[in-house]
């Protein structure tokens, strides 16, 4: 009984040591375990941080303007502001919309966009001028932005063919937007998968000629100029219609071709305005014709 007693006593310091490596193993794996899941976060967070859509940058107008009469200031002011609105809206889409579209997303859905807006405002700077001085020529130069380094994660080349084959093969909201858009009416608009089965439509615009009054002798050859402009506009936005099928998402059409259409049309409708009110009366209200819409 004496001599069993020992072996007894030895073989629970065996077992019990052999738990105790068991649990230490068990740690061991656990923070193993823990601490990569800890370090694919990390990544994952560096990845998110070093995918920054970067920022739009314009050139300065207002160091560019000779000086302004006293009579432009005010007008000259407001649309100054307007073009850093503009800068400040477009980056904030260009954040908003990261990881939508495709190559040519921020080209076509923001910095094309932009350029028009600013190719309008800028336009009436001078014209703001002219009419008490000499119109400043050239300033439609200083019309378009860049998307500073970084921003091109934003069009799905830092990611590479991988990123937009993922996006298409996966049929997310995020790959273009296209799919569902496209069944709930939006084919046209979006330039869906079946743009040509269903046609992406045409663009058409309120007649301008027929709503103007008659027109000096003096001001014909300019109103023509910037009639004929206008059916350029619309016959441009028609091509890029054509030309984006598969772009963007449910509002790619309306931000990228309808509003700048728009923009250019207001600038070019008042410059006819303003041509005819030199030698006659100024036709008012002629702004709400510059508004054009999508026909499927």
């Amino acid at each position: 009984m004496s001599r069993a007693l020992p072996k007894y006593n030895k073989r629970r310091v065996v077992v019990i040591g052999a738990a105790a490596a068991l649990a230490l193993s068990g740690a061991v794996v656990v923070n193993s375990a823990l601490a990569g899941e800890s370090s694919k976060s990390s990544g994952s967070t560096d990845a998110k941080t070093l995918a920054s859509p970067g920022t739009i940058s314009c050139p300065d107008v207002a160091s560019q303007l000779p000086a302004i009469p006293a009579s432009a200031q005010a007008e000259v002011d407001r649309n100054l502001a307007l073009l850093q609105t503009q800068i400040d809206e477009a980056n904030k889409r260009l954040v908003d919309t990261v990881g939508q579209g495709g190559a040519n997303f921020v080209q076509n859905a923001i910095l094309g966009p932009l350029e028009g807006k600013r190719v309008s405002t800028i336009d009436r700077i001078a014209i703001s001028i002219g009419r008490q001085g000499t119109k400043p020529q050239g300033l439609d130069a200083l019309a378009p932005c860049a998307l500073d380094a970084g921003g091109v994660a934003d069009t799905g080349e830092d990611a590479g063919d991988d990123a937009a084959a993922g996006d298409e093969a996966e049929a997310t909201p995020g790959a273009e937007e296209t799919a569902a858009e496209g069944a709930d009416g939006g084919a046209a608009e979006t330039g869906d998968d079946t743009g040509d089965a269903a046609g992406v439509g045409t663009i058409s615009c309120p007649d301008v000629a027929s709503q103007l009054p008659a027109i000096p002798a003096s001001a014909q050859a300019e109103v023509d100029r910037n009639l004929a402009l206008l059916q350029t506009q619309i016959d441009e936005a028609n091509t890029r219609l054509q030309n984006t099928v598969g772009q963007g998402g449910a509002n790619f059409v309306q931000n990228a071709i309808l509003g700048p259409l728009a923009d250019k049309r207001v600038s070019t409708i008042d410059r006819i305005a303003i041509s005819i009110g030199r030698k006659g009366t100024k036709p008012q209200g002629l702004d709400a014709l510059a508004a054009c819409t999508l026909n499927k």
